[in-house]
């Protein structure tokens, strides 16, 4: 199965999955608003949607890293958000609002299957030397989907409504489930079944990220730049009022950013080997630090020059946290670490836009320096060299390589023995068959 399965289809469906995601917040809230007539209605589904997304990604990694064929369930999940974005649709304006915003929660539990979910089958789907570009491909799916996205539900709102937005969002991410069924294997030995609870597997995965120096680092970097992230968010409806006259033409800004995140991740994706993946993470954070100051400047020309540079620096740390995820997370509770990366970063992202408005609408200027500052010291954690393991520390290490080496070798022995059989039994097959005509 996984000779069949081409990096191309593994792709595919990750950008489908992913537009459709991108499409479905700015879709939800023009539907929201176009149905209700109430902004604060239309927020209140968004909120729902992204809070409840990053409260889920845990257990959908906890979930995932229990099945041989994790595939299976990652479909399961984007059919469910694809079934509860129609559901939504359908409720919209004829059920209570209440019941849409708890509708809206439980849509947004699967939400984490298009990030984290997907990614943390990379692997199996392009092992050993193509892992570092595919991995760097994969990480432009995001900075497409995150252009692509938003547009997409602009043009079909415009053209057809904003409930036909929505519908295109749901039919995008259940377009992708059929790849995400046919997605290989574990390449290990099959999981032994559930280890205990889903309390302490949920546990263990944030022990991982938590107890890791490298993943640790990588991931708190991340988180305050996901944070500085929000808070530019929460500003550039301001901004666009007041470099360029409309607070609309602030969110197009995103489109600078997007771009050249897209340009600088296309270049790593052909060099994937230019740099240790832990110094682009802490370098990427000091780079959005310099552009979130420019950005504090005051001229319009310099907001666009700081919005390239934001997005030079964020294409390249997404695709070097992949990396390091890969690198140090162990097998069977790789997608508890990347849902639970995910997940903060979602957090972070909320936390930085909600702190960011109140201290916005008093000055932009200062708004923007404090996010400065979280992304400058974001990358100054993420520089500190880490301590060489222990010897007991080391041994531990080597021994998790081992074990993990010995479930590959025992899964590549059982595949190799089903093929064996499976063409004994196509031989037999023949020769009764031949034998029969006789």
């Amino acid at each position: 199965m996984a000779k069949r399965y081409g990096l191309g289809t593994y792709l595919a469906g990750a950008v489908a999955a992913r537009a459709g995601d991108e499409m479905s917040g700015p879709a939800l809230m023009l539907a929201g608003f176009a149905l209700t007539g109430s902004a604060a209605s239309a927020s209140a589904l968004l909120a729902g949607l992204t809070v409840a997304a990053a409260a889920g990604g845990p257990v959908l990694g906890a979930l995932l890293d229990r099945r041989e064929r994790p595939g299976r369930l990652l479909a399961g999940a984007l059919a469910a958000y694809a079934a509860g974005l129609a559901a939504l649709l359908a409720g919209l304006g004829r059920l209570p609002f209440a019941l849409c915003v708890a509708l809206a929660v439980l849509t947004g539990l699967a939400g984490p299957a298009v990030s984290g979910g997907w990614t943390a089958q990379l692997p199996d789907a392009a092992p050993g030397p193509r892992l570092a570009r595919a991995n760097a491909l994969d990480a432009l799916t995001f900075t497409l989907a995150s252009l692509g996205g938003p547009a997409l539900a602009g043009a079909v709102t415009q053209t057809a409504g904003a409930p036909a937005a929505v519908a295109a969002s749901a039919a995008l991410i259940a377009a992708a489930a059929p790849a995400a069924w046919a997605l290989p294997g574990r390449r290990g030995a099959a999981p032994a079944g559930p280890a205990g609870p889903l309390r302490r597997e949920l546990l263990d995965g944030v022990r991982i990220v938590a107890g890791r120096a490298r993943l640790r680092r990588a991931t708190f970097t991340s988180i305050g730049c996901s944070a500085a992230q929000g808070a530019l968010a929460a500003c550039l409806p301001l901004l666009g009022e007041r470099e360029f006259g409309d607070a609309g033409r602030g969110a197009l800004l995103l489109s600078c950013a997007a771009c050249s995140s897209l340009a600088a991740g296309a270049v790593l994706a052909r060099f994937p080997r230019a740099a240790a993946p832990d110094t682009v993470v802490w370098a990427g954070a000091l780079v959005q630090a310099a552009a979130l100051a420019a950005a504090a400047g005051g001229s319009p020309g310099l907001l666009v020059a700081a919005l390239l540079l934001a997005g030079a620096g964020e294409g390249p740390q997404l695709t070097a946290l992949f990396a390091v995820r890969h690198r140090e997370a162990p097998e069977a509770l790789r997608a508890r670490v990347f849902t639970t990366g995910a997940s903060l970063k979602v957090t972070g992202f909320a936390l930085g836009a909600a702190a960011a408005g109140p201290v916005a609408a008093r000055s932009v200027t200062a708004a923007l320096t404090a996010a400065a500052g979280v992304a400058a010291l974001s990358a100054a954690y993420g520089a500190v060299p880490c301590r060489k393991p222990g010897p007991a520390r080391a041994a531990t290490r080597a021994g998790e390589r081992r074990r993990a080496g010995e479930r590959r070798r025992a899964g590549e022995r059982r595949r190799a023995g089903e093929r064996r059989r499976a063409g004994e039994r196509r031989r037999a097959g023949r020769t009764e068959r031949t034998g029969s005509r006789r």
